[in-house]
């Protein structure tokens, strides 16, 4: 593989912000990102642009991709847009990262944008359930929580795990969203209150639930022979790999594994050449708690039915021996769906480069991101490492 790295990266609050468009957070986004390049990167450096949403509600099915560049000033740059339900960001920057390896674009563009909280409450359902198995899941009246309460209940009869280890995932993902300013829901929160929260579909309850948000990230990749022309202070994607698996859940081998997950991850640590032992952090997928427990197993962080004594031990804690979404992760940084894979590489360049504020760790080389597209139908998942410290 050719060498790409991510030379900047910036991102939105997520949140509700009803006086904000997906073009005008989209160009927040893009500002930043533009802004965190240590050297100068002139706009008609950027050969490509690929950006993940869903549908911003519907508003711009079509063409969603010019219609953000042309906004920021990019016109006539190649751009696409990318649909993989909440997987589009990660999916976004995988093609931008093919597009540099394929010899067709030195500077890439990769994003993702969502606009959800200005839909009604059956238009958000109606979005998000299109996510899954759309005919005999969501057309016979399965909601998206309901999905992720079928993975949940089957974990918890499987192995020893009880609710209130999927409330012990909002607990330390709150206590990092805390530190993180563009957290949707920026508070912690106890275990009693996670454990106590009303019920949402069983055995979830709405601590077990992520928001949807608003919001926009951007990451600006670039080859190996170009990247000395805007940092020196290299972020490498150092692997990618991802998967798919059967969209509907009854026809999977299995309810408490995610196959997608497992094959991005063994493609992402070989192109690498690590294993899960080599990193010192990583952002998963944590839409619905038992997606991190999911997460744990699938990317090797444990056996299958220990993912529960990383939690109740501490190891995924930020000052753990691996910590898991430092930034709050969806449950408490946001979920706004095409936004919120680039939003995870936005996390992990902050920390590789220091810039993560009061949730920064102690001098990380390597870090994991992995983003799941609906209840497991696609996923992606990228290595990147910090050149200088291996």
């Amino acid at each position: 593989m050719s060498n790409v790295y991510v030379v900047g990266a910036g991102q939105t609050a997520f949140g509700a912000f009803p006086d904000e468009s997906y073009r005008s957070l989209f160009a927040d986004a893009y500002r930043e990102a533009l802004d965190s390049v240590a050297g100068d990167l002139p706009p008609d450096a950027i050969d490509e642009a690929v950006v993940g949403t869903l549908g911003v509600g519907g508003r711009q099915l079509g063409l969603s991709a010019p219609a953000v560049t042309e906004h920021v000033g990019l016109h006539g740059v190649p751009a696409s847009r990318v649909e993989n339900a909440c997987a589009a960001g990660g999916f976004a920057v995988r093609q931008g990262v093919q597009a540099i390896e394929s010899g067709m674009a030195d500077v890439v563009l990769a994003g993702g944008v969502e606009v959800m909280t200005d839909a009604s409450a059956d238009t958000t359902k109606y979005w998000l359930g299109v996510s899954g198995e759309t005919e005999w899941e969501r057309l016979t009246g399965t909601t998206f929580s309901g999905v992720y309460a079928q993975m949940a209940r089957a974990y918890l009869d499987q192995y020893d795990a009880t609710t209130e280890d999927l409330a012990r995932v909002a607990v330390k993902n709150h206590a990092n969203g805390a530190q993180n300013p563009k957290a949707h829901l920026d508070f912690a929160c106890s275990l009693a209150d996670a454990t106590d929260a009303p019920p949402v579909a069983d055995p979830l309850n709405l601590y077990h639930c992520c928001p949807t948000s608003d919001g926009a990230a951007v990451v600006l990749l670039a080859g190996g022979d170009v990247v000395g022309e805007y940092t020196d202070d290299r972020v490498r994607v150092a692997g990618v790999g991802a998967g798919s698996d059967r969209v509907g859940l009854a026809d999977r081998d299995s309810y408490t594994s995610i196959s997608a997950s497992r094959e991005a991850g063994q493609q992402a640590y070989e192109m690498a050449g690590i294993g899960s032992d080599d990193l010192d952090f990583a952002e998963v997928h944590d839409c619905f708690a038992i997606a991190e427990l999911l997460a744990y197993e699938d990317l090797g962080f444990c056996d299958p039915g220990d993912a529960n004594r990383l939690l109740r031990e501490g190891l995924t804690d930020r000052d753990g021996d691996l910590p898991v979404n430092t930034s709050g992760g969806l449950k408490s940084k946001g979920h706004p769906i095409g936004a919120t894979g680039t939003g995870q590489i936005v996390e992990a360049f902050d920390q590789l480069t220091g810039q993560a504020g009061s949730r920064q760790l102690d001098d990380p080389t390597c870090g994991l991101t992995h983003n799941v597209g609906g209840s497991g139908g696609g996923a992606v998942v990228h290595v990147l490492e910090r050149e200088a410290g291996r």
